[in-house]
């Protein structure tokens, strides 16, 4: 049968169940991505099912497998993501499927790791099995667009993210924030930070607002908190420096702060960057973190190189119906180098959604599917 004439669509409503369950484990997977699977039977009853908790765990073909248990024979995988077949910290995924006597294989996406990419689905293909791919492949991608842009660009995706007034801006003319938002807006932060794996301020935060940086509980462990600060020049006490709730890195340029790197608490990560710019920051958080997706909560200066840097992929922005007035200064942006209309960053797609009285937008910053998104 030419694999461009089969009816996909007989298949959504069981991919979308593990695009569900691998959602649950959002947040918790990195360096892995996000992966959901269905097992039916013979009859099309559902007899497995399981998702990937995080690296180091079995793959969740293999939770699937093993609640499915004689049941899988002659049945149906429908998976999310290709399966592996490479020896990494668990065993290929392609031979437990092929030796569980599966005949039909649904998958999604393709892995765009380099060590699978296309292997996997091929390796079935060839022990006789049948392979139906792209199925809801766009909402796989978007599901899994932190580690395809990670797998792709060696560097995590990155969220920005502020809270503004109606009229733009982030404090009043004396520096004050407390609270633009809601309380019900803030705890969304908490759980969009625990979907993150690490946040990331400048010094000047750390400075003016002394802020947490953690999800509040809603993750375990909490996301890595980070500090960018080209001086060193930071306070001797701060929350950030209470690494029994959460771990803190502070990132510095090598060469211009050698005389205060002992100013730096004990417990403290430290990581001197030849460069101090974001896009050696992210290189670094993907390397030797296994960051998949960082949180931008800094002020307007480090916003601005981080977008102009293109580390920024996605917006986050509470918007509070309230009216501010005072210094156009406290706006989230910094210059970014436009200097005309049809320069200007245009956002091709907006979710809106309410929280209390505040609204927040997501939007993804063009381009998304690209090789280099």
């Amino acid at each position: 049968m030419n694999s461009m004439s089969v009816d996909r669509s007989v298949w959504f409503p069981w991919m979308r169940r593990a695009l569900q369950l691998a959602s649950l484990a959002d947040g918790f997977t990195s360096p892995n991505p996000l992966v959901g699977a269905v097992i039916l039977d013979p009859t099309g009853k559902l007899v497995g099912e399981g998702y990937h908790l995080q690296a180091g765990k079995p793959h969740a073909e293999i939770i699937a497998l093993q609640q499915a248990g004689d049941k899988a024979k002659s049945g149906t995988l429908i998976v999310t993501l290709e399966p592996c077949c490479h020896h990494g910290l668990t065993p290929p995924c392609t031979e437990a499927v092929i030796n569980s006597g599966i005949k039909k294989v649904i998958v999604a996406l393709e892995d765009p790791d380099p060590r699978v990419s296309g292997s996997g689905l091929q390796r079935l293909r060839e022990a006789g099995l049948e392979v139906i791919d792209d199925v809801l492949k766009a909402e796989a991608a978007y599901q899994n667009r932190a580690f395809i842009h990670r797998v792709r660009t060696g560097r995590p995706w990155g969220i920005l993210k502020w809270a503004m007034s109606l009229d733009g801006r982030i404090a009043l003319s004396n520096g004050l924030s407390k609270w633009i938002s809601t309380k019900e807006s803030r705890d969304w932060v908490h759980i969009l930070r625990a979907q993150c794996d690490a946040v990331i301020v400048g010094g000047e935060t750390l400075r003016r607002d002394d802020p947490l940086l953690t999800s509040r509980g809603k993750c375990n462990p909490e996301p890595l908190r980070v500090v960018i600060t080209r001086t060193l020049n930071l306070p001797l006490e701060a929350n950030l420096w209470d690494v029994d709730v959460a771990r803190t890195l502070v990132a510095f340029e090598a060469d211009s702060a050698k005389s205060r790197i002992d100013k730096i608490p004990q417990g403290i990560d430290r990581l001197p960057l030849k460069s101090l710019e974001p896009i050696s920051l992210l290189e670094n958080l993907a390397q030797r973190k296994n960051c998949n997706r960082i949180l931008w909560e800094c002020g307007p200066a480090l916003a601005a190189m981080a977008l102009k840097q293109k580390c920024v992929q996605e917006l986050s922005i509470v918007l509070a119906p309230k009216i501010l007035g005072g210094s156009p200064s406290m706006s989230p942006l910094n210059e970014i180098g436009v200097t005309s209309m049809d320069k200007a960053l245009c956002i091709e797609s907006t979710e809106l959604k309410s929280y209390g009285s505040d609204w927040i937008l997501n939007m993804l910053i063009p381009p998304l599917n690209s090789d280099d998104a």
